[in-house]
């Protein structure tokens, strides 16, 4: 009689794995740290330098603040006026993009849906919008907006950014609205709703990923504007945080840590809305080019 119990299957040992795939993740890993350090430091050092003394600038001036001071933030917000400017640029932003959003999604839904004839005729004029360069009509612009009476204003101001940023808005939106299924649409006008019903109760909220995207997007570009504001609204009381911070820096130059807390100041209520729509940011835009 055998003694010989059935075996089950072989047992394959373990592969190795090359070093070649560990060494190249190590390096990515490491030339994306390197990278994001070099993006870093400019931070570290705006923020370092306005919580500094002008001692401790002159002594070590990219070295840890000890101690800190608070002291350049509200001389910075005192000297350069800058209640007044971020009243300004948020009136102008919030108006603009207001304006933006509904223009541009209301127009990109028509282009969306009617891809022929009229429909594709103006998104092409739109795209034609996005690669002209607005210097090109600056002169003709300014002569506009003078003759409307509306240098030093609110309204010229939105009334230039909302032109300037529509092609690339109603661009963003257009590609995201074809990419979305028509069942939905359609669905609600045969239920009985029109064409206005059906985009504001339907589409309009199926559109939040592009929106937030739309809005950090235009507002980093509206807040940021340096050029139109000083030509538009320079030697008003309805002047920008960057003509205001410029004006600011100018005068204080030599303050390194007054001049560095006003920045950081200025930079600060746009970076909070970036922080609170960033997730939208690549999933909108990843979304407008597919369509």
């Amino acid at each position: 009689m055998s003694t010989d119990t059935p075996r089950g299957p072989a047992k394959r040992k373990p592969e190795r794995r090359g070093r070649a795939p560990r060494f190249g993740r190590y390096t990515l890993e490491l030339v994306m740290i390197v990278v994001a350090v070099v993006f870093l430091f400019p931070v570290y050092a705006l923020i370092t330098l306005a919580m500094k003394d002008p001692r401790q600038i002159s002594e070590s001036p990219l070295s840890l603040p000890s101690p800190p001071t608070f002291a350049n933030f509200g001389n910075a917000w005192s000297s350069a006026s800058l209640g007044p400017a971020l009243l300004n640029s948020t009136i102008i932003t919030a108006v603009s993009l207001l304006l933006l959003v509904v223009l541009g999604s209301t127009g990109a839904y028509y282009l969306a849906r009617r891809a022929r004839g009229v429909g594709y005729g103006l998104y092409i004029l739109f795209l034609l919008g996005i690669v002209l360069p607005f210097q090109l009509g600056m002169i003709p612009l300014y002569k506009l907006v003078d003759d409307l009476g509306w240098l030093g204003t609110y309204q010229g101001m939105v009334f230039f950014y909302t032109g300037i940023q529509l092609p690339f808005t109603v661009f963003l939106y257009t590609g995201f609205i074809r990419a979305l299924p028509q069942d939905y649409a359609q669905a609600a006008l045969i239920d009985g709703c029109d064409h206005r019903q059906a985009f504001t109760r339907i589409v309009f909220p199926l559109l939040r990923p592009i929106t937030g995207t739309v809005i950090i997007l235009n507002a980093v570009f509206i807040w940021n504007d340096f050029f139109t504001p000083l030509l538009y609204l320079g030697g008003s009381d309805k002047e920008t945080v960057p003509v205001g911070v410029f004006a600011f820096v100018g005068q204080y130059v030599s303050d390194y840590g007054l001049v560095f807390a006003g920045l950081v100041l200025a930079a600060l209520p746009i970076l909070v809305v970036f922080v609170v729509l960033q997730r939208y940011v690549i999933k909108g835009f990843a979304g407008g080019l597919k369509g």
